[in-house]
């Protein structure tokens, strides 16, 4: 099981979800086909505010992460998901404990 994970909260402009939801899931399926190290992504919507949304994500170690943020193809997805939003919380984590 992954210690490092992604996560971001993501504030999105109104009307644009939808659009969102496609933009991440490309970035998303890039990461895992292309970004070894990458264990899966997740996105979640928040109930009461259909414009919030959380990711988070496991990742085989912090080198994983610095190269998929580094990647040409993380920018230019990321881009377009920085154009479909109001606010971006993006962090880095370490697990420090898990219940199962």
């Amino acid at each position: 099981m992954s210690s490092i994970y992604t996560h971001g909260r993501w504030v999105v402009k109104p009307g644009k979800e939808q659009e969102f939801v496609e933009a991440w899931r490309e970035l998303a399926d890039w990461a895992m086909a292309e970004i070894p190290g990458s264990m899966g992504a997740t996105l979640l919507r928040d109930h009461e505010q259909s414009n919030v949304f959380v990711s988070f994500g496991p990742w085989h170690d912090l080198e994983a992460v610095e190269a998929f943020r580094s990647a040409v193809g993380f920018r230019e997805r990321f881009e377009r998901l920085r154009t479909l939003v109001e606010s971006i919380q993006l962090e880095t984590l370490d697990r420090v404990a898990s219940v199962s």
